[in-house]
């Protein structure tokens, strides 16, 4: 006889179909409602996670909250998970993910004294590789997950030990079969979970209670599971929890399958809709990143920095809700998302703009202008970076930079944002180590720098792009060379019928409709440190600008592309068509070298391409997600317009309020990158460096005054 654990839950989204207000009201009366079912079945348990739920609950209706510790402290209401929310567990970054658990244990402590070994996220669309090593790092070695689904994904049982790598430490898992959430109960929702057992194992798992908008188990769901306690052959029913039901496989002792890697694929459309959410979950997790790496630095910080910063954090944390950081949601809880990351951002800008201020203000006075920018990452700087010192003027030719030692630091003048004549940008090249500082000096007394030739002046028409081993030639489409690799980048256009989720698909773009249409390009930056030029052009009805860079000293071409997007039920991709034997794609948590076939996968970063030969080329495209490779390429996926919130098998017609995603500007940066010795780990430096940059401010302390402008 095989005992079914009965889990009676109520899974419940903060937002989808419905803003994060009404989220609110979902939860208390899903509460309630258990409280009641509680109270009036002595024999069940009722399982809960999400410290937003109880949070909420607290500060609303605190009698309720009191109602619901002593249930918990009487064993009836069990806390699983244990985190802020259930969030999408592919694109936050593992601080993000760190971060997310960070604010459940701390909420949980604060009020029951407990973090529970049960991880539990059974709607999050997929399951980075990096999570059970972060779980077991966080004390939690079970974990409760549904998708991808049996159709999505196989498995060698339903019950598995899940490990990072092959030989990690081990999570022991189950995937919940047909649903976590239940209307009208019947004999094959208990059977599905009687399939694919391992040998010897007499437990399994099966949910119950009405889910997504709240609810819980009802008093009919209850009395047809004691009706039928004894009557499906082969299994009993038992009320129960998680972490009942792992209590007694443990003392089974059964040998279970090993599972290595992520869990994918379920609505890889996920990681390329509604960028907006994307690009400030990113921002928002970098920023807040830099300003515990700055508080850390600061010799003087606020007492209530800490606390400011992790409020901040719990705003992302509940953003990363798989519904609102997937893209799922409606128009308007989505706009509603994007709001409150800008304001984790702000944040995390100001905690960062006051703590270099207060590093500088330690410096001793100097007699000339400086620059002090901190590194507030994990990895050296090295490259270029553009300042913009207030001169109140524009840039005049014997100014120049001098670092700590004396030394002149090359530079280069530089367009500047405004459409005005002065202060004008300037480009250097940068060494700062990780969690330090460096100073620049602007030295006004130099000797005037020679004008340097040109060999085409800005608004000319160009042919091609080089400084030193990277190039850039100019035809239909941008042909790159590189270290001995050759690489045309191609902007394809395709068809996409899918749902805001992509259900039902494990790769995207089959149906090319359209390739870019460039006019010829034309001169920006003639410089001894850089040359730009930039094309403009077209793909189906959005417009295009592409700026293309070339660095001296840097093994790469750079490319800043701007999209004008107006499509509907299509899709962009960047291609590369490459022989290609390995691949290797930035994730969270360590790098993950990944099959080439062909499926849209999540990234975080980065790819670096085996090319054979001892030939290697790497992309870095920190504001892409998504991607899919085969041997004969990759394509990073920059764009989905599908309907809003639209999920199959509604007709994607007829919808007159409805909206397509992601329509306007976006912007894009890609480093091509290509030397010998290329690996992984300099890629992921360099994508963090380019989201974390320096932070820098202006410092007059000590200067004379002046009287000359």
């Amino acid at each position: 006889m095989i005992t079914v654990h009965l889990v009676l839950n109520a899974h419940i989204d903060p937002a989808w179909l419905w803003p994060w207000q009404a989220g609110l009201d979902e939860v208390v009366a899903t509460c309630r409602s258990a409280c009641e079912r509680l109270d009036a079945n002595p024999d069940i348990v009722f399982t809960r996670g999400e410290a937003w739920a109880y949070d909420a609950v607290e500060r609303i209706d605190p009698a309720l909250f009191n109602r619901i510790r002593a249930h918990v402290a009487a064993g009836r209401w069990e806390i699983v998970g244990g985190w802020w929310v259930q969030p999408d567990c592919n694109l936050p970054s593992l601080l993000g993910l760190q971060r997310q658990i960070d604010a459940g244990r701390a909420w949980f402590e604060s009020r029951f004294g407990v973090f529970p070994r049960v991880a539990y996220n059974v709607d999050s669309f997929g399951h980075a590789a990096a999570l059970p090593k972060l779980l077991r790092a966080n004390g939690q070695d079970r974990y409760v997950m549904m998708r991808p689904q049996e159709h999505e994904k196989a498995l060698p049982a339903r019950l598995f030990r899940w490990r990072s790598r092959e030989g990690g430490d081990a999570v022991t898992t189950f995937r919940i079969a047909r649903s976590y959430a239940t209307g009208e109960l019947a004999k094959e929702h208990i059977e599905a979970a009687l399939t694919n057992l391992p040998a010897g194992v007499g437990h399994t798992m099966a949910f119950v209670g009405v889910g997504d908008h709240g609810g819980g188990p009802t008093e009919r769901q209850i009395a047809w599971c004691r009706e039928h306690a004894e009557t499906i052959p082969g299994c009993r029913l038992a009320f129960s929890s998680p972490s009942r039901f792992f209590d007694a496989i443990e003392q089974e002792g059964s040998e279970l399958p090993d599972v290595a890697g992520e869990l994918q694929h379920h609505a890889v459309g996920c990681y390329s809709v509604l960028r907006s959410i994307k690009l400030g979950m990113r921002d928002a997790e970098a920023g807040l990143g830099q300003a515990e790496t700055m508080a850390e630095a600061d010799p003087a910080p606020p007492a209530d920095l800490r606390a400011r910063l992790a409020e901040a954090w719990r705003t992302v944390a509940f953003n990363q809700f798989h519904d609102i950081l997937g893209g799922t949601c409606i128009p308007s809880a989505n706009a509603q998302a994007v709001a409150e990351l800008l304001g984790a951002r702000a944040a995390a800008d100001e905690a960062l703009a006051f703590g270099v201020r207060r590093l500088a203000a330690r410096l001793p006075d100097a007699p000339r202008q400086r620059l002090v920018l901190f590194n507030a990452a994990e990895h050296a700087f090295e490259g270029y970076v553009a300042l913009a010192p207030w001169t109140e003027a524009r840039w005049r030719r014997n100014w120049r930079f001098l670092d700590e030692n004396g030394a002149v630091v090359p530079h280069q003048p530089l367009a500047q944002e405004a459409a005005t004549a002065f202060p004008r940008r300037v480009l250097v090249r940068l060494s700062v180590p990780a969690r330090r500082a460096t100073v620049l000096h602007l030295d006004r007394d130099g000797p005037e720098a020679p004008r340097v030739a040109q060999a085409a002046s800005p608004g000319d028409d160009v042919e091609s792009l080089g400084l030193g081993d990277a190039s850039a030639w100019f035809g239909p489409e941008a042909r790159l060379s590189l270290a001995g690799v050759a690489a045309t980048p191609a902007l394809g256009l395709f068809e996409d019928l899918t749902d805001t989720w992509s259900h039902g698909v494990d790769r995207l773009g089959d149906q090319q409709l359209a390739s870019a249409n460039w006019a010829p390009p034309r001169a920006l930056d003639r410089g001894q440190l850089m040359c730009s030029a930039v094309q403009q052009g077209e793909i189906g009805d959005s417009r295009l600008t592409a700026e293309w860079r070339v660095y001296a000293g840097e093994p790469l071409v750079e490319l800043l592309l701007s999209v004008h997007w107006r499509a509907r039920h299509q899709l962009l991709k960047l291609a590369l068509p490459l022989d290609v034997e390995a691949r290797v794609d930035g994730v969270m948590g360590e790098p993950l070298r990944r099959a080439l076939d062909g499926c849209e996968r999540p990234i975080q970063g980065f790819t670096w391409l085996d090319l054979g030969g001892g030939r290697m080329l790497g992309v870095v495209c920190p504001d892409v997600f998504a991607l899919d490779a085969d041997p004969a390429g990759v394509r990073l996926t920059l764009l989905r317009s599908p309907l809003q919130a639209h999920h199959d098998p509604a007709p994607a017609h007829g919808f007159p309020r409805a909206e397509p995603a992601d329509q306007g500007v976006h912007h894009f940066r890609f480093q091509f990158v290509a030397f010998d010795g290329l690996d992984p780990a300099w890629l992921k430096a360099r994508a963090e460096a380019m989201l974390r940059p320096l932070v820098v401010c202006d410092w007059t302390a000590g200067m004379p005054a002046r009287g000359d402008f």
